[in-house]
């Protein structure tokens, strides 16, 4: 799952930023409205996490014009106003979530997850594939019923690739979705982070390389 996080208070953007990739979820943030503009035309999220209060252009009108572009990705708006009147405003201009602060990280990351799952490509709960199973709540994957330990960014790709339901994925699309704004182009993750996917899973092998194109499982 890859995430927008727009929010002008560093240093909370840089906690949940952590906390989400400690879930599995590739990362981006920008802490002004303008920014989370540009960010949200230009690549693909499943979730925004969008600061009603941003500087530059207002969390309101970040929304507007999300919307109003038909933007995919589900948006859930974080404010610091909680009362029922600031809920309703911040649904009816097209959030389709609304989580006053101080929250609990635990619910902001279900409610993530939730608006995964609604989006217009839903995302199931149990991922399955090949004898290989996928929780992204519980964040356990099984191999023919035996536990399979992952790194944070082995559990991404994977998921990624039961996601494209046996369709190629390429090591571009691994590096845009799984890993984040931070992502070097030109080194070999990608290929040794599925070298290692792939031993982790064990015999007989899932995951295809197709040269030239990516990978399949």
């Amino acid at each position: 799952m890859r995430v927008l996080v727009a929010e002008d208070e560093k240093v909370l953007a840089r906690v949940v930023a952590a906390g989400l990739r400690r879930e599995t979820m590739a990362v981006d943030v920008v802490h002004d409205g303008d920014a989370a503009l540009e960010r949200a035309m230009t690549h693909d999220y499943d979730v925004i996490v969008l600061d009603r209060d941003l500087p530059a252009v207002h969390g309101d009108d970040v929304c507007r014009r999300l919307v109003a572009q038909r933007i995919p990705a589900r948006i859930i708006m974080l404010t610091a106003a909680g009362d029922l009147r600031s809920k309703v405003e911040g649904l009816s201009i097209g959030a389709d979530d609304y989580l006053p602060k101080p929250f609990d990280f635990p619910e902001l990351v279900a409610r993530l997850r939730a608006l995964a799952r609604r989006a217009p490509l839903a995302h199931p709960p149990v991922l399955a594939r090949a004898g290989v199973t996928l929780d992204p709540a519980r964040r356990e994957v099984f191999r023919d019923g035996r536990y399979v330990g992952l790194s944070p960014k082995e559990f991404a790709v994977l998921e990624i690739l039961l996601r494209a339901g046996g369709t190629v994925v390429s090591a571009e699309d691994l590096l845009e979705k799984a890993w984040d704004e931070n992502a070097n182009y030109f080194t070999n993750s990608v290929r040794v982070t599925v070298m290692t996917l792939r031993r982790k899973l064990g015999d007989p092998p899932v995951i295809e390389t197709i040269t030239g194109a990516g990978y399949r499982l």
